[in-house]
């Protein structure tokens, strides 16, 4: 932005340099950027460099690395997440969770291949909208296939596959499914923008007149995801339709007034973008904020007018009557690789302890408490806790500081006092010793803060 006058920049930093490709094209010559920052008041660029300097100790990409979490390598592919056994025990737990919930919430799950014939995408509109975003075709029994870049095609198939009545609606099919976007190679920032991610896909086919209530549903479920992970600050927009815009008018008053009414009704403020919507629908986007107040897009409830028309959708009404369903995208967490590398950031690393990939450690202070450790783990593996046992022939100290910079939420110490009483010494991370207590008692606290979902 350009300011009136220079009079105004009270105090400024340069930040750092970088290279940069023309445009974004790695074929083209590498510039440099230097980035920097001003302020009306001290105070203010102080409190800038303070989280600035806090994101860099976030960073999921170090972080990633030096928890064990993922990794990414140039024999596999710029963009391509290889998610290590710790780092795949959260993400099976985030999945876990979202599985029961919808189960919970009346979706049925789904799963679609990762390529289909190019007739779909072209009958869908993504080789006339969508081409550069998507992979080239791969040649088989001379007919032409892609990558999916979205699962919504799949999903209208499946729609298609039987005749529905008023009365089986709304159906609601959720997929974690597997897509591919061609991005360049500039603008690939770890599991915030990749090549091959995971969406937690949904869609919603309604009958017209009760879209409203869908809506109202929608949101209380969207929000309760959410906060279940430990976002409760979140800012919220509504997206109108464009200029240029498919669909009846007054399809899209009818579908931007439900929006409105729905977040009237579920008590939530939002912000209205004019004109910010897709071509082929009006959108609610949910944007939540991180520990260090950045907004990170994440769930999103969008009308389609377009996908219904292409592929001649249909449900036949209470007078017997074809007509034609409102169809509603749904992601909540967006990327399951952007959403785990906002946890990690929002957390500094320290999930809590239902996500831990290793939620115990058990460190014996010698080689001659290994017998009682090893019982210890036992137990508590019975108990379906993840932990883990460090004995190696190494000072309890040094045991501790690895499990602390691994940032596993509980130490377990056992000497011969614990093994006289059958207790464990309990260390939290970050907080230090938290007294002695039975194996009974430290799987009861332990089932308690697991199934409570408690958030640091």
């Amino acid at each position: 932005p350009h300011l009136p006058k220079t009079g105004l920049v009270k105090a400024f930093k340069l930040i750092s340099t970088s290279g940069a490709y023309w445009r974004g094209d790695e074929n083209r010559i590498m510039l440099q950027r230097i980035y920097g920052i001003s302020y009306p008041k001290k105070a203010m660029l102080e409190d800038y460099l303070y989280r600035l300097e806090e994101a860099k100790k976030r960073d999921h990409r170090i972080l990633g690395k030096q928890m064990e979490l993922f990794t990414v390598t140039e024999e596999v592919g710029a963009g391509l997440i290889l998610w290590l056994p710790k780092g795949a025990r959260v993400r099976n737990e985030v999945e876990n969770f979202w599985r029961e919930e919808h189960f919970k919430y009346g979706y049925e799950l789904v799963y679609s291949p990762h390529i289909a014939n190019r007739e779909l995408w072209k009958r869908s509109g993504h080789t006339d909208f969508y081409s550069e975003d998507m992979f080239g075709s791969i040649d088989v029994d001379n007919q032409q296939y892609q990558l999916k870049p979205m699962n919504c095609p799949f999903h209208i198939n499946m729609y298609k596959s039987k005749l529905w009545s008023y009365r089986d609606l709304p159906l609601r099919w959720a997929e974690l499914g597997t897509v591919y976007r061609f991005e360049k190679s500039g603008v690939l920032h770890g599991l915030m923008r990749v090549r091959g991610f995971t969406q937690d896909d949904a869609h919603h086919f309604v009958a017209q007149e009760n879209m409203e209530e869908e809506l109202v549903w929608l949101l209380d479920f969207c929000i309760h995801i959410l906060k279940s992970f430990g976002f409760v600050d979140y800012d919220i927009f509504l997206s109108t339709r464009p200029e240029k815009a498919i669909g009846d008018p007054e399809d899209w008053n009818r579908a931007e007034a439900g929006l409105r009414s729905s977040l009237d009704k579920a008590g939530l403020t939002y912000q209205v973008d004019e004109g910010g919507g897709a071509f082929y629908g009006p959108k609610i986007d949910i944007k939540i904020k991180d520990a260090l107040n950045r907004s990170w897009q994440c769930s999103t409830i969008q009308f389609d007018f377009s996908l219904p028309e292409r592929f001649d959708l249909y449900y036949i009404d209470k007078e017997g009557n074809r007509k034609r369903p409102i169809m509603i995208h749904r992601a909540l967490l967006g990327s399951i690789e952007r959403f785990f590398g906002v946890l990690i950031e929002h957390y500094a690393g320290n999930f809590p302890l239902w996500l831990a990939p290793v939620q115990v450690k058990v460190l014996p202070i010698t080689d001659a408490f290994n017998g009682y450790a090893e019982e210890v783990v036992k137990r508590l593996k019975a108990a379906n806790i993840r932990v883990q046992l460090d004995d190696r022939s190494e000072k309890v100290g040094a045991k501790i500081r690895e499990a602390e910079i691994q940032k596993v939420p509980y130490m377990f110490i056992v000497g011969a006092k614990e093994v006289d009483l059958k207790t464990v010494a309990v260390r939290k991370h970050g907080d230090g010793d938290q007294g002695a207590k039975t194996i009974e008692e430290s799987v009861s606290f332990l089932k308690k803060e697991i199934e409570d979902k408690i958030s640091k």
